[in-house]
């Protein structure tokens, strides 16, 4: 089941990263990574044309209290952004029925790929929720054709559990995969429903 999850205030730092909420002095940072073409779309929505539409996002941040900024410690600039969202088909993915869980979603600043941030920044969100919070499991998925992504959440040891085909905020079905991770801490045999799309190997 979706865990009931809000930010309220915490903030999670690594060697390079202070992870915080989202507030309205971060709209200029927000927009200058928002606007590239392709940083987007590798998530499923379109890059930004203009400084409204960061914004109006941006308040959807700031409101929903699920995602956090992620500054970097060198230039104290917002360079990307995680959620940890509620993950969908909660009704038909029946293995998650009585274990807390979400899913991770996140979008980096294109000048920053390449040099390990977004896994440094899922590894300290992922320790407050396994360690802290006491989650069950987590979900990350990625599209077949962002590799980017995919590696990040192979480093972190998140396992392939279900092809799928994604709803893209563009209007577009993107095939991929949803990955699962079960917390190291506990010891959890899921009963896994839907064997059509099952791709899970113990």
């Amino acid at each position: 089941m979706n865990a009931v999850f809000a930010i309220n205030g915490k903030v999670i730092e690594t060697d390079r990263l202070i992870l915080r909420a989202f507030n309205q002095n971060d709209l200029r940072d927000f927009f200058e990574y928002a606007r590239v073409p392709g940083v987007g779309e590798m998530a499923g929505w379109k890059h930004h044309e203009n400084e409204e539409i960061s914004k109006e996002i941006l308040n959807i941040f700031i409101n929903g209290d699920k995602t956090f900024a992620l500054v970097d410690k060198k230039t104290n600039k917002v360079i990307g952004s995680l959620g940890v969202e509620e993950y969908g088909l909660e009704d038909k993915l029946t293995e998650f029925d009585g274990y807390k869980g979400r899913e991770l979603g996140f979008v980096l600043s294109k000048d920053y790929w390449g040099k390990g941030l977004m896994a440094e920044a899922c590894l300290g969100v992922m320790d407050y929720l396994f360690n802290e919070l006491e989650y069950d499991f987590l979900i990350c998925g990625h599209f077949n054709k962002n590799n980017q992504s995919k590696r990040v959440q192979e480093k972190l040891g998140f396992k392939p559990y279900r092809k799928m085909t994604f709803d893209t905020r563009t209007g577009t079905k993107e095939e991929g995969v949803l990955n699962l991770l079960i917390n190291p801490k506990k010891n959890i045999k899921f009963n896994f429903s839907h064997p059509e799309t099952l791709i899970w190997e113990e």
